[in-house]
């Protein structure tokens, strides 16, 4: 429960400008984020995590602010903040692990089918595609990567829907021929 607090007239409408308690904790932070932040995202895998890393190792520097003694030593001091924070963090961690009678197992790949081979179709397909020329990429992308139907892709692309059945039949035409794709056929 709060205490209400009496304030007079003038005080409460006078905004006050908080001032940090350290200011030079401030200059430091300023100074030193770009650095601290590169080190938090070397240790997780998701930028938004790193910033909240950062911010939560900066709360506990801020804390011990009067406590450390040489303030030339104080990127490590953060970055051993960081790392501590970092290690709490993955020992509290979650992990879902069910026993099971029989272990989930990838469904093997048919005989013959390599997924280096696989991809390298893609990326060849996908330069096939960028040759295209603007218009007719913008529907081939739409109808088959983007899985619209072609009133949908007509509709997207302000044009009629002869137009796209047209322009696409033109478009797999062209990568039919494409010499790149040959060697898959």
């Amino acid at each position: 429960m709060t205490t209400p607090v009496c304030t007079s007239a003038s005080a409460a409408a006078a905004p006050r400008r908080q001032t940090p308690l350290y200011p030079t904790f401030a200059a430091y932070v300023r100074a030193r984020q770009p650095v601290l932040l590169r080190t938090a995202r070397s240790l997780t895998a998701n930028p938004n995590d790193a910033e909240d890393l950062l911010q939560t190792a900066l709360a506990k520097t801020y804390v011990a602010w009067e406590r450390i003694e040489d303030h030339r030593a104080l990127d490590g001091y953060v970055r051993r903040a960081l790392v501590n924070t970092r290690t709490s963090q993955w020992r509290k961690r979650r992990v879902d692990e069910f026993a099971c009678e029989e272990l989930p197992e990838p469904e093997p790949l048919p005989v013959g089918e390599d997924p280096a081979e696989r991809q390298a179709l893609r990326d060849a397909m996908w330069r096939a595609v960028l040759r295209l020329p603007a218009r007719q990429r913008a529907m081939v992308v739409l109808r088959y990567y983007e899985d619209l139907s072609e009133a949908q892709t007509a509709e997207l692309l302000g044009v009629s829907v002869g137009t796209v059945k047209s322009a696409v039949s033109r478009a797999l035409g062209k990568l039919r021929e494409d010499p790149e794709l040959a060697p898959a056929r």
